[in-house]
């Protein structure tokens, strides 16, 4: 056996970084470095006993039933056209301005992610619907694909997040109440794309030139058709922020009413239930590794006190709580620069999470602040993912194109994150005055 210091932990953390750089996945890669440090550490039973409980604890979790219920929610959603719903309502109402179509399909992305909770399949899956409509429209390629990469980031925000989730199984804090504490935040960061779209066609009136302006009777057809889906996104977060019922009865709602919409839209038949099915357990089993594995590193790096030194090294600095989180947050930026998002917060929150609540900060707001840095990574080059599902999408655009067009939207992301630092109470206000 070897000595449980810090040292040991930081050689850990540079062991996973090794292994999520050669490709291994990072769920397999967690829990590897998680069991052979526990092993190296305290011994081959003890390991295995440790392990064994972090697996039965996460297999039996009532809280991440959440996960899956969400998810068969999400596909059941999709098959019901909803996404292309959402946008068409969308540009009905304001697709007639300059840049309207650009709003539309960021306010597609918010709607949609309230269903969908994942940033690359809100992307994708509104990018196939409004970037060839932007294009017949003649809007500049930067500006389509900024808005709709960025856009997308908002399906880890608004809830039901599935980044949100993991969080509160992995930190042990209420789901309930990060849904909630997200809900601000979101918005607010939706309102800043819009006003980043208006200011860019007031200064370059050819990015997105106007078009005709859809009459009201449209308009009222296109809301119809998505009255159900807003209703059922409605119910479902207005009853978790108000307590009528905890997440996982929400989720149960969630699927439950999908599926009705499903019926009612006659959608459903056997195959669509059968490849949401299918869908959902290969997502929520992937999840559930990655968790698992999570875990277990995070038992790790506490064994080794890597997370104590961490934190008695930087309160000893004596920056001041503003100056340390901003340090965290470029920490964080630098770090998802080259790491995917889930794999950013699986690495940090073990050794961030104790610094921040020794700062005072909540571990609510905290979850609130990494989700938001790992937004940025989704749409930060070189390795924003969002940004090559894009690419692939609209096909004949440049990957450089793609990249200037979303600098804007990074630039609003960089403000949005610093008034989360600056004023905390944007996360924290609504659960507070819900009694949360």
């Amino acid at each position: 056996m070897i000595e449980a210091a810090p040292a040991t932990g930081l050689a850990g953390v540079i062991a996973l970084l090794a292994l999520l750089v050669l490709g291994v996945p990072i769920g397999v890669a967690l829990g590897l470095v998680g069991v052979v440090g526990l092993t190296l550490v305290l011994g081959p039973e003890a390991a295995l006993i440790k392990a064994g409980v972090v697996l039965f604890e996460t297999a039996t979790s009532y809280p991440l039933g959440t996960l899956p219920l969400f998810l068969l929610m999400a596909h059941l959603c999709f098959s019901a056209n909803a996404s292309r719903d959402i946008f068409d309502t969308a540009a009905a109402f304001v697709g007639h301005r300059r840049g309207g179509l650009a709003i539309s399909s960021v306010g597609g992305c918010a709607a949609f992610g309230a269903v969908n909770g994942s940033s690359l399949a809100t992307a994708a899956t509104i990018g196939m619907v409004a970037l060839p409509e932007m294009k017949r429209r003649g809007y500049s390629d930067a500006l389509a694909t900024g808005s709709v990469a960025a856009g997308g980031t908002l399906g880890q925000m608004i809830p039901p997040s599935g980044a949100l989730i993991v969080f509160g199984i992995i930190a042990e804090q209420s789901i309930g109440r990060l849904f909630t504490a997200a809900i601000i935040p979101g918005l607010t960061q939706m309102a800043l794309y819009f006003t980043v779209i208006w200011l860019m066609v007031r200064i370059r009136p050819d990015l997105a030139p106007a078009s005709e302006r859809k009459p009201w009777r449209e308009r009222l057809q296109a809301l119809r058709k998505v009255i159900d889906i807003l209703g059922l996104i409605l119910l479902v977060i207005g009853g978790i922020s108000l307590g009528w019922f905890t997440p996982t009865e929400a989720a149960s709602i969630g699927a439950a009413g999908a599926l009705i919409i499903l019926a009612w839209r006659r959608r459903l038949n056997g195959q669509v239930l059968y490849n949401a099915l299918e869908e959902t357990l290969r997502t929520s089993g992937l999840i559930y590794l990655i968790i698992v594995g999570a875990l277990a590193f995070s038992v790790f790096v506490s064994v080794t006190g890597l997370a104590d030194a961490a934190a008695q090294l930087i309160t000893g600095m004596n920056a001041g709580k503003i100056a340390t989180l901003f340090a965290i947050a470029v920490f964080l930026l630098l770090l998802g620069s080259v790491l995917d998002g889930l794999a950013l917060m699986l690495l940090t929150t073990p050794i961030l999470l104790p610094i921040v609540t020794g700062l005072g900060m909540s571990p609510i707001w905290f979850g609130i602040f990494l989700v938001r840095a790992m937004e940025i990574g989704f749409i930060h080059p070189p390795i924003g993912i969002n940004l090559y599902v894009i690419q692939r999408i609209a096909g004949d655009i440049s990957l450089g194109r793609i990249f200037k067009g979303v600098l804007p939207f990074l630039a609003a992301d960089f403000l949005h994150l610093s008034l989360l630092i600056l004023f905390p109470a944007i996360a924290l206000w609504l659960p507070l005055w819900l009694g949360q």
